[in-house]
């Protein structure tokens, strides 16, 4: 797992922005991972809370689209996304059983925390990278925090990112943010509106330069 976390890690600082979708439905998965790569964000976050989200993974990751799973709570949800062609897992929280799910398969996962004690817990289960959720409740002050006892740890900043704070949170230590309904609002998926979304993507990832 050394090898597939450090490339992750490697890929998230070069490419520091993660799409998360949650959407109702989701009418072309490879279209909106294509619209997203548009606006400059090359990764891409489908969930558990999507109604069929494995048949959505494989469709993104047989057009080539490198597409990862969230919402992980359980290793048989672990497995099948694997299995649908999920190159990386997330989860909300400490999954024990998600990380040796994602162990096994040679996946890797990013895990979600929000207290120190979670941060080491999250670590000591092997993650690649550290979800610090919801980020809003702490601000972007809580990573430079983090970063003090935790100097080697990759960070993730999700809930609450925007195009006026994101930067904000990677000034203050984050490897990478996540965007969420700012950039993929669930009507503009359903509706397969991909114009719309690359703008929203083009617009979040320029407030970062």
């Amino acid at each position: 797992m050394g090898s597939e976390n450090a490339e992750l890690r490697a890929q998230l600082a070069a490419r520091p922005v993660i799409a998360v979708v949650r959407a109702p439905e989701i009418p072309d998965a490879a279209a909106l991972c294509e619209a997203l790569a548009a606006g400059g964000i090359a990764w891409t976050e489908l969930t558990f809370t999507t109604p069929e989200v494995t048949r959505h993974l494989a469709a993104a990751a047989q057009a080539g689209h490198r597409v990862g799973v969230g919402t992980v709570l359980t290793a048989e949800q672990a497995r099948a996304g694997i299995a649908a062609g999920a190159t990386f897992l997330v989860t909300p929280g400490l999954r024990p059983a998600v990380a040796e799910a994602a162990r096994a398969a040679g996946t890797p996962v990013v895990m979600g925390a929000l207290t120190p004690s979670e941060v080491a817990d999250a670590v000591d289960l092997g993650a690649a990278a550290v979800k610090i959720f919801p980020a809003k409740v702490f601000g972007p002050g809580y990573f430079k925090d983090l970063n003090g006892p935790y100097p080697g740890v990759p960070l993730v900043a999700s809930g609450g990112v925007n195009a006026g704070n994101a930067r904000a949170f990677l000034d203050h230590g984050a490897l990478a943010v996540c965007a969420g309904t700012d950039v993929v609002p669930p009507q503009a998926v359903a509706v397969g509106d991909w114009a719309e979304i690359t703008r929203r993507a083009k617009e979040f990832t320029a407030s970062l330069s």
